[in-house]
């Protein structure tokens, strides 16, 4: 038997206290970007995205993916897109939480955007970013393409990892309905998320292209065949 110390044992307790309340605390807040509660609290605050000289406000809050920052995968999947995708095109952003991908593509690549997200605070948040930013766009609620009708030609995504890979296959293999012929879905993934797994799990639908690899992330281009 392995004799551990008081000293050490207090160490061991503490420590998984403290990952106790990480859990508990991501699962009060990290889960409602993709779901509804009623009851979590509202605290309003301004996100300052800079892209070169210009400056674009966005309004964020409690609830909602990355509120405080535009985070890393999403940032890397809007450089990429301005780099290599198409612009003046309908544009569907997927689980858009507060509009960051489909507003800014909106502004930069003319596209006309539609965004949804389940949530509806991330809806609130996106139509008070679409008017302060003026871009050609519109937002309503959708779980995934539930309330979906058009066909546009690029579905982008930052698909909510934290739900599992069957709903964030629903979000991927899900796009091809809604995609008009030569239709592209855009999407980020990080290498440790299983990127090469949903790869290959999307190639008997579309045509898979890796276009960006960044600290982990890469943006995936999958085209309709």
């Amino acid at each position: 038997m392995i004799k551990i110390s008081a000293k050490r044992h207090k160490y061991l307790l503490l420590k998984i206290l403290i990952f106790d309340i990480i859990d508990t605390f991501e699962g009060e807040y990290m889960e409602h970007y993709f779901t509804n509660n009623n009851n979590l609290k509202s605290c309003l605050r301004t996100i300052i995205y800079k892209r070169g000289e210009d400056i674009m406000k966005f309004t964020s809050d409690l609830g909602v993916f990355s509120k405080d920052k535009v985070d890393f995968g999403s940032n890397l999947l809007i450089d990429t897109y301005i780099e290599k995708g198409r612009s003046n095109i309908d544009l569907l952003d997927v689980g858009c939480g507060y509009g960051i991908i489909g507003i800014t593509l909106a502004k930069y690549m003319h596209t006309s955007s539609t965004l949804i997200d389940i949530n509806k605070r991330a809806i609130h948040l996106t139509s008070m970013n679409i008017k302060n930013n003026g871009v050609d766009a519109k937002t309503f609620e959708s779980n995934i393409y539930a309330n979906v009708t058009d066909k546009y030609d690029v579905i982008i995504t930052n698909p909510p990892i934290r739900t599992g890979k069957k709903t964030v296959l629903e979000f991927l293999i899900g796009a091809s309905n809604h995609l008009k012929k030569n239709g592209e879905l855009w999407f980020v993934i990080r290498k440790d998320q299983g990127a090469k797994s949903i790869i290959k799990n999307l190639e008997a639908t579309y045509k898979v292209e890796i276009l960006e690899k960044s600290k982990g992330f890469f943006i995936i281009v999958a085209k309709t065949y």
